[in-house]
C-alpha cells in the first residue's frame, strides 16, 4: 500500500501560495505570462503538427522567421493582428477570441 505525500498540493494551491490570490499584482504577471507562454506553444505545437518550418509559416504568415521563433520561445509576445495572420494565412483556421468578466 502506498503512503500518502501530505505535501502535494494542487496547481491553483501552489500559485495562491507562492503568488497571491487572484487580482494581486505578482499574479496578474503570472497568469498573463502564462497566456503569452501559451499561445506560443499553441503555435509551436500547431506548426510542427502540420509539417511546417518556422520559416514556411512566416512567408505564409507575411512575418519572418525570426519573429515566429520569438512567439514560439516566449521572448515577444505577438500583437493580435499578427496572431490573426498566423492563423488564417498560416494555418488556415480562424481567430475567436473572448472577453470575460
Amino acid at each position: 500500500m502506498k503512503a500518502k505525500n501530505i505535501n502535494l498540493s494542487t496547481l491553483e494551491e501552489f500559485k495562491e501560495k507562492n503568488y497571491g490570490k487572484r487580482g494581486t499584482k505578482e499574479r496578474d504577471e503570472l497568469e498573463a505570462g502564462y497566456d503569452a507562454f501559451k499561445i506560443g506553444a499553441l503555435i509551436h505545437n500547431t506548426r510542427v503538427e502540420m509539417g511546417l518550418t518556422q520559416e514556411q509559416l512566416a512567408e505564409k504568415a507575411g512575418t519572418t522567421k525570426s519573429y515566429i521563433s520569438k512567439i514560439e520561445n516566449n521572448i515577444k509576445e505577438a500583437r493580435i493582428s499578427t496572431l490573426q495572420k498566423i492563423i488564417e494565412l498560416g494555418f488556415g483556421g480562424r481567430l475567436e477570441l473572448n472577453i470575460k468578466f
